[in-house]
């Protein structure tokens, strides 16, 4: 049997294209873990491969524990685009007060 094109010896995906999405979940599992049991214990953050790429969604505290997040994200799939969709519910109080009428 030949092995022309992109498709391995059995007719499926190429293996390189396997090898690199193995590799993406793995790591992706990995960042999962470590938010987990991060200094941020981050767990409303969801992460997903798109082929290639990678999707957060999800909601965080405050912008800064977003950036550590992202920091986070991209040092542990450097090399994969990354798309953030983390919307920041930070609750601060009011500037001024209420008036009642």
């Amino acid at each position: 049997m030949s092995t022309h094109g992109s498709q391995d010896a059995v007719g499926g995906p190429p293996a390189a294209t396997t090898e690199t999405a193995e590799n993406l979940d793995y790591r992706i599992a990995h960042l999962q873990d470590r938010l987990a049991s991060g200094e941020l214990g981050e767990l409303g953050v969801r992460v997903e491969a798109r082929g290639r790429t990678v999707l957060l969604t999800g909601t965080v505290p405050s912008g800064p524990c977003r950036d550590e997040i992202l920091r986070t994200v991209h040092e542990e799939l450097a090399g994969f685009p990354v798309h953030s969709d983390l919307v920041v519910t930070e609750a601060s109080s009011p500037d001024h007060a209420e008036e009642l009428s």
